[in-house]
């Protein structure tokens, strides 16, 4: 799977359990709701920094947006 989208799946699905819609997680992280809404759909290729923001919001560790979907 590209790695754009196995990221994009997580961040929804950390974002989705702990119940923020994509405009909260825009305003926890800093970053606008559209942007968010691009990296979960795989069209975003976000930077490092970007990547470590979600996380830090999500308050999880940014490895974990990578790995495989349980």
């Amino acid at each position: 799977m590209d790695i754009r989208k196995q990221l994009g799946i997580n961040v929804q699905k950390y974002r989705r359990q702990k119940g923020w819609s994509q405009e909260e997680l825009a305003f926890e992280s800093g970053l606008h709701r559209t942007y968010i809404s691009g990296v979960e759909r795989g069209v975003r290729n976000p930077t490092v920094e970007v990547v470590g923001k979600i996380a830090d919001a999500l308050e999880i560790g940014a490895d974990r947006l990578f790995g495989a979907v349980p």
